[in-house]
């Protein structure tokens, strides 16, 4: 069976950003949206990164998980200084090293449960793993055995969350990257999808969630401020 175990089994920080600046051009005006930004996330940790409407929190989502490069410091993820890859290997290094959560689900609505499961495995896949087995097996895990068959229509909100979840768990990532993952979630399932987080963290998983709902930074080791592009207390 799949446990929730940490993938990499490397040292050193999982996420390392140091001096990070982004700005973005609109029209003949340069909006900066990071200042300065100094972060370092261990092996095994859960940090929240919370922040109110255009704190920058997107921004640094689309930073720590390869979305984008900053304008200037450095974004380290996993040692790698990702303005120094091409985009075949920041591509690459996203697929194995990160899985996503996000708060809209996104999964592909033609697809079933088990196929969505599937789907980062048919442009990153690691040798020696049966990708179809696994993917029932972290369906299992997040106890939705009896609904591999489904299409995403055909689920409730949690359940949907659940699924991606188990995708994003598919290529054993370093890193859990969740974006308001129970934005679109009832208290009751939120808090059932929080508890799925909980357990990767006991288990090892190093988790960051970007949030803007104080309720769930209590679940976090440590809890990041994120204010018009600046953090302020950790």
């Amino acid at each position: 069976m799949v446990e929730w175990v940490n993938g990499s089994g490397r040292d050193g920080p999982v996420i390392e950003l140091v001096n990070l600046c982004k700005s973005y051009q609109v029209g003949e005006m340069e909006v900066p949206i990071l200042k300065s930004v100094d972060l370092s996330v261990k092996k095994g940790e859960f940090v929240a990164i919370m922040g109110p409407s255009g704190s920058g929190k997107s921004t640094l989502m689309n930073m720590i998980g390869c979305l984008d490069r900053p304008n200037c410091g450095q974004v380290m993820v996993m040692g790698k200084n990702i303005s120094r890859l091409s985009d075949a290997e920041l591509a690459r290094l996203r697929g194995f090293e990160i899985g996503f959560v996000f708060q809209t689900f996104n999964l592909v609505p033609r697809l079933t449960a088990l196929q969505n499961v599937e789907l980062p495995t048919y442009a990153n896949k690691k040798e020696g793993i049966d990708s179809n087995r696994r993917a029932k097996e972290l369906m299992d895990l997040v106890g939705l055995q009896h609904r591999i068959n489904y299409k995403p229509a055909e689920l409730s909100g949690g359940q949907q969350q659940r699924v991606a979840i188990a995708r994003a768990l598919i290529n054993d990532p370093s890193l859990i990257l969740a974006d308001e993952p129970t934005g679109n979630l009832d208290s009751k399932t939120g808090n059932e999808i929080m508890n799925i987080f909980t357990d990767l963290h006991k288990k090892g998983r190093t988790l960051i969630m970007i949030t803007h709902d104080p309720d769930l930074t209590g679940y976090a080791d440590r809890v990041v401020h994120l204010k018009d592009g600046v953090i302020g207390a950790t």
